[in-house]
């Protein structure tokens, strides 16, 4: 504990913007169901979604402090991450923070914990993924570390790692494998594409997916009435 990684890899603008046009249950999905925080984690509002760079925050429970210090880590296109060392859901960060975020150009927050000002959050459109909303405030007493990797939602997150989050929630892309989750993300949603055709002009998902023959092997049975008792 106690340390600040000054370096970290990134993704490129046009990689982010590409992974949150695919959204996270595709990306989720193309990358073999991998990546996705568990819940509570969840968005503190509606039809919001981004993606970018994860700068990681280790935090000790009820104290922010080191979520000042990563601030100055934080580059135009980034996410914060926020985990702690143990359970909690205090109001660690609110709209001071928000706004000294967005004069660094993060595009939003994810944490393991709890946020408050949260009207207000919403009003400054700055996007949050958070355990909870809760006003119980922080003190900033112990240190933690920043750009070391952490475990958030259940999932392993580097700094540098992409993070893409929605409505849906939040799932990370390991930097190593941006391009391989993007190239099976377009391929995954051409797929869609043409399956939301076939069901548009009524063709069933029980032909287009050729579930009958498992469906009988299962031992589905098509009855014309129930039995008598």
């Amino acid at each position: 504990m106690g340390v600040v990684v000054r370096n970290r890899p990134s993704i490129t603008p046009e990689q982010a913007d590409t992974l949150a046009s695919m959204g996270v249950a595709t990306v989720h999905e193309a990358q073999g169901r991998v990546g996705l925080f568990l819940p509570p984690i969840t968005p503190i509002q509606q039809d919001r979604a981004i993606a970018g760079s994860a700068v990681t925050v280790l935090a000790q429970p009820g104290d922010n402090w080191m979520l000042h210090v990563a601030v100055e880590q934080c580059r135009p296109g980034d996410v914060l991450v926020v985990a702690c060392t143990t359970e909690n859901t205090d109001g660690m960060f609110g709209d001071l923070l928000a706004t000294s975020l967005m004069a660094r150009g993060v595009v939003g927050l994810v944490i393991d914990a709890g946020v408050r000002d949260s009207a207000e959050l919403r009003r400054m459109g700055f996007p949050v993924w958070a355990k909870a909303v809760h006003a119980r405030g922080t003190v900033k007493a112990t240190l933690g570390s920043v750009n070391v990797p952490v475990v958030i939602g259940g999932q392993l997150v580097k700094a540098g790692d992409a993070i893409v989050a929605d409505d849906d929630g939040v799932v990370v892309v390991p930097h190593a494998s941006v391009e391989r989750a993007i190239a099976a993300s377009r391929k995954r949603v051409l797929n869609e594409e043409a399956k939301r055709e076939r069901l548009a002009a009524g063709e069933l998902g029980l032909d287009i997916y050729e579930m009958r023959p498992r469906l009988a092997e299962a031992g589905l049975r098509y009855v014309d009435d129930l039995p008598n008792e």
